[in-house]
């Protein structure tokens, strides 16, 4: 049997237009994880069931209109998740969305939709996304507890550290070759093991310089 009819991507969807039909927990949920990847949020519900929607409605952070759900709502969006309690009205929506190639989740049935969520773990820049292809969340869930205490929060400051070290020497160095060579370096360096005594200090632009220019002979 093959798994493999999902392809695994991270959707950026900053500032695009993110459709939420439904007002409950599970729209919430949606909403939080949207928001927090910058996407401009539209929840489309009679009623906001979940206190945390309606806060976020009242202060503007996300568009709420309080009807029921209209094929036209579906206009100019880049995705849609399908979270009402009506599992038919979910597929329809799921259909709608289809037609207009537009990404669907449904949240009563995972299949249906074009795209499901993995188990997530994040550790600052690292994210690590777990599927068990529908065998379960609570495996899903149970290694992500595993991953969580494989990659501690030490990988925060040394994923940071990777990132403005490697953005520096893109901007210093011309040569390829020598860029090459400095981020092979990078790579070699123990930080983790020095973040995880507790003898890290963050790194400012001149010493990155510094480090720079003292590494590029082989």
């Amino acid at each position: 049997m093959a798994y493999d009819e999902y392809v695994p991507v991270l959707l950026n969807c900053r500032g695009r237009s993110c459709l939420i039909i439904g007002g409950g927990k599970v729209a919430e949920r949606k909403a939080l994880t949207l928001l927090n990847a910058g996407a401009s949020v539209h929840i489309v519900s009679p009623v906001l069931r979940s206190e945390a929607l309606q806060r976020l409605a009242k202060s503007k952070v996300l568009q709420w209109t309080d009807r029921k759900y209209r094929p036209s709502d579906l206009d100019g969006a880049f995705l849609v998740h399908a979270a009402t309690d009506d599992s038919q009205l979910n597929m329809k929506i799921a259909e709608d969305a289809d037609s207009l190639g537009i990404l669907a989740n449904v949240a009563s049935n995972g299949e249906a939709g074009t795209f499901i969520y993995p188990t997530v773990m994040r550790r600052g820049r690292l994210t690590l996304a777990i599927s068990t292809s529908g065998a379960g969340p609570k495996v899903s869930h149970d290694i992500r507890e595993r991953l969580e205490e494989q990659f501690g929060p030490e990988y925060e400051d040394y994923l940071d550290l990777l990132y403005r070290m490697r953005s520096m020497i893109r901007e210093e160095v011309e040569s390829a070759e020598v860029r090459r060579r400095l981020l092979d370096k990078v790579y070699r360096m123990d930080v983790l093991s020095e973040i995880r005594r507790g003898g890290y200090a963050p790194w400012n632009s001149d010493k990155i310089k510094l480090w720079i220019e003292n590494n590029q002979e082989e």
